[in-house]
């Protein structure tokens, strides 16, 4: 099972979506809170080329993008290869 981590706030509708389908798929992740933390938040921004919104979730260090993103690669049938590793 490859690494999955996901930056997310807890208001964020989206973030709980992708957590739900990530969830869907068996698939543990690692969640991060940047909404208390100018750091974890300025971390999440560089490794995410620069997009400030959250979610912002990455596979085996590989940035995946937010909600629409991995929700397209669901539509796709590109998600379950990913996380087949």
């Amino acid at each position: 099972m490859p690494q999955i981590e996901i930056y997310t706030t807890p208001l964020c509708g989206f973030c709980h979506a992708a957590k739900r389908l990530l969830k869907s798929k068996d698939a543990a992740f690692i969640e991060t809170d940047v909404s208390g933390s100018g750091d974890k938040r300025q971390d999440m921004t560089k490794r995410a080329n620069g997009r400030t919104t959250v979610p912002q979730i990455f596979i085996d260090g590989t940035h995946v993008g937010g909600f629409d993103d991995l929700a397209a690669l669901e539509r796709q049938g590109k998600l379950d290869q990913m996380l087949a590793g």
